[in-house]
């Protein structure tokens, strides 16, 4: 396994892959890797004849710079997990390799025709904006055939799925197949994070409580409203000492709108465990 720090070097290596025809599988991640995010990397090595892994912190996509400072990094640590797992190349740049002052200090623009407008993005302006201009940069620098992101990221999955689709018509990523997978649980039920690592034991098991509401609201869903589960879930999440919910909501999968029926719903949360905000869903 081979780290390349610079663009140009891994311009230069993906470039000889398809030059000899190889397929090439991405996973974008910030770092601090998990059992989550070895499951992607494993899916991408098995469906791909070159599998490249990005560990990057990305600055533009963090609206609170106190979270940028504290989010956790390892690359050490990563490199052995991605190495044990059958990644081929790992892309790991400083923010001064990816982005010029300009970019850095910029607001990077782009219509998400409203899928930013809601949850995540709602809670987290400019957010979005970020996570676009990242993950397409990796999509020209690469050149997959295919990117592997986690469902937990629910509206950034469906955002990165959007912007594909419209570039797609420009033919600016060729045919790349975007492939959402399963949200990886610890054996209590909480899903698998980076941000978990700066949660201590106690905290950890008290936030088992977010993915055990998400499951009973699947029984709750069968004699109530949305909007009856909606403040059912955050209500229960509330109760519990050490929790808050930032929102509660249940939305269309494919337009991440409010709707007021279960068919084709995901209930996407967001609640802070102490001063560590946790996110995840549960599709009805």
């Amino acid at each position: 396994m081979q780290i390349i720090t610079t663009k140009e070097e891994l311009q230069r290596v993906t470039d000889a892959c398809k030059g000899e025809g190889k397929t090439i599988g991405l996973v974008p991640t910030m770092g601090a890797l998990h059992e989550g995010h070895a499951s992607l990397v494993r899916r991408a090595v098995s469906e791909n004849d070159i599998c490249v892994v990005s560990v990057f912190v990305n600055p533009t996509q963090f609206n609170n710079k106190e979270d940028l400072v504290l989010y956790p990094r390892n690359l050490q640590r990563d490199a052995e997990l991605l190495e044990s797992i059958g990644a081929h190349y790992v892309f790991a740049p400083t923010p001064e390799e990816m982005y010029s002052a300009e970019e850095m200090n910029e607001t990077f623009e782009f219509d998400f025709n409203g899928l930013d407008k809601v949850m995540e993005g709602k809670m987290r302006p400019g957010h979005f904006n970020g996570v676009v201009q990242v993950v397409s940069r990796l999509f020209y620098l690469v050149r997959p055939d295919r990117a592997y992101f986690g469902e937990k990221d629910f509206q950034q999955l469906a955002i990165i799925r959007f912007m594909v689709e419209r570039s797609a018509l420009a033919g600016t990523f060729g045919k790349l197949q975007i492939i959402g997978c399963p949200i990886v649980r610890e054996a209590s039920g909480l899903a698998l994070s980076s941000r978990n690592e700066r949660l201590s034991a106690e905290e950890k098991n008290t936030a088992v409580a977010i993915s055990r509401t998400l499951k009973d609201s699947l029984d709750w869903a069968k004699t109530e409203s949305v909007k009856e589960v909606e403040k059912r879930v955050a209500d229960t999440i509330n109760s519990v000492e050490g929790l808050e919910t930032e929102y509660y909501e249940i939305v269309d999968k494919t337009t991440l709108l409010p709707t007021d029926t279960f068919a084709n719903a995901i209930g996407c949360v967001t609640v802070y465990c102490g001063k560590v905000r946790l996110i995840d869903n549960i599709q009805y």
